[in-house]
């Protein structure tokens, strides 16, 4: 049986302190400060115009804090179901950018928007918690909708494999291995515990053709290391600012 939205939510309320370290970022999913300066040095690169942006399972502010240390007048709408991770969010982003912050507390799915409101959606860690093939695709249906024209969204997240076989080799005994390293059996296997019990993440090449599939005419892949990936999808072939 996997975690109810609550359960999650209660996960994250008491863990605000870790998540809010960017020279660590978070030794559990990796490469996570390197795809945090890629992905927000890449957003600043693809639009120089940047003026609005959506995070998604924002936690406490990471993403948005380093994209508003390189860009400080663009407005962060924050996102997450955790209200004291909201708080420091709103405090971290709220100290470097000079445009406004709105946060939304709840599950992205149920909130209202409205439609092509954003020119950058960031999806960091948060995806692999959508269940069946129905919540993705209303879900990336939902993202499509949301960008202005020229807009674009940023993932970062754990991914499976396609194969069975690789999904053992790569997830199980590498990531394992990492884990173990990061401290010992015990902790590898309560890490690999809760993703069992919360997470159901897919495939880089189910996401990528899921995105095409919705209507984005791009996407790009910017960097994997076993079982964690980012990558880009934008909403027209040209960005015009």
């Amino acid at each position: 049986m996997k975690s109810t939205i609550k359960e999650i939510e209660e996960r994250f309320d008491n863990d605000v302190e870790r998540f809010s370290k960017l020279e660590t970022g978070q030794q559990t999913t990796l490469d996570a400060t390197f795809n945090m300066e890629l992905i927000t040095e890449g957003i600043v690169r693809h639009h120089p115009t940047l003026k609005s942006v959506l995070d998604i399972g924002c936690g406490a502010g990471n993403y948005s804090v380093k994209l508003s240390q390189k860009k400080t007048d663009i407005d962060v709408t924050l996102v997450d179901l955790s209200q004291p991770m909201l708080d420091k969010a709103l405090e971290r982003v709220g100290a470097v950018t000079q445009g406004k912050v709105d946060v939304r507390k709840g599950d992205f799915r149920s909130i209202d928007f409205g439609t092509e409101k954003f020119d950058v959606i960031i999806a960091t860690a948060v995806l692999h918690h959508l269940r069946d093939d129905n919540d993705w695709e209303t879900v990336f249906n939902k993202f499509f909708g949301l960008l202005k024209e020229g807009g674009s969204i940023w993932i970062f997240d754990l991914v499976r494999q396609s194969d069975t076989a690789l999904q053992q080799y790569i997830y199980q005994e590498l990531y394992g291995e990492y884990l173990t390293g990061l401290r010992d059996e015990d902790y590898r296997d309560h890490v690999f515990a809760y993703i069992d019990r919360e997470d159901t993440p897919r495939s880089l090449m189910y996401q990528l053709n899921l995105l095409e599939k919705v209507g984005f005419k791009k996407t790009d892949v910017l960097h994997k290391n076993l079982c964690f990936a980012s990558f880009v999808a934008f909403k027209t072939e040209e960005y015009h600012p």
